[in-house]
């Protein structure tokens, strides 16, 4: 079981931060873009090649984010209407996430198969993030499914903000 730490900058205007190892090597670089539209995530491995992309869709009535991981679409995330709070849906053929992903405390898993979790570290500056990655093969798709949420999140955040 590999273990890995992401841990968002909380004064980045664009959105740069890195994943870690136990030893605080960095595996993954995410660089958001900065007044671009569509808004877009990506996640670099260590010799700057793209392994996944969160793209927010535009002109869309309700928020949807599209999460591409090696060229493949593989999950979105879409909000729900509702007349109370906020509610999103992950949409993944074969992949399941169960616990409360809002605050960051879920399992991942694959047909019924557990292949990661994730959980949210206390008492840091900033948000850290725990990711378990059990199988190593869907480490790309965990890194990617952290990110894309924690986007959501922030959309969410800005949006109740502006008003």
């Amino acid at each position: 079981m590999r273990q890995l730490y992401m841990k968002q900058k909380v004064f980045s205007l664009s959105g740069k931060f890195t994943v870690k190892d136990k030893e605080q090597q960095d595996i993954y670089y995410v660089e958001g873009s900065f007044l671009q539209i569509p808004k877009t995530f990506t996640i670099m491995d260590p010799a700057r090649k793209e392994i996944a992309l969160i793209t927010k869709k535009t002109f869309s009535l309700l928020p949807k984010f599209f999460v591409e991981v090696d060229g493949r679409e593989v999950l979105m995330i879409k909000k729900e209407f509702t007349f109370f709070k906020a509610k999103y849906t992950i949409d993944a053929e074969g992949v399941e996430v169960q616990g409360n992903w809002w605050d960051m405390n879920f399992e991942v898993l694959q047909h019924g198969k557990v292949v990661g979790s994730v959980s949210k570290q206390w008492l840091t500056w900033g948000d850290t993030y725990e990711v378990k990655v059990i199988d190593e093969e869907m480490e790309h798709l965990l890194i990617a499914l952290v990110v894309a949420i924690d986007c959501v999140k922030a959309d969410e955040a800005a949006a109740a903000a502006a008003t």
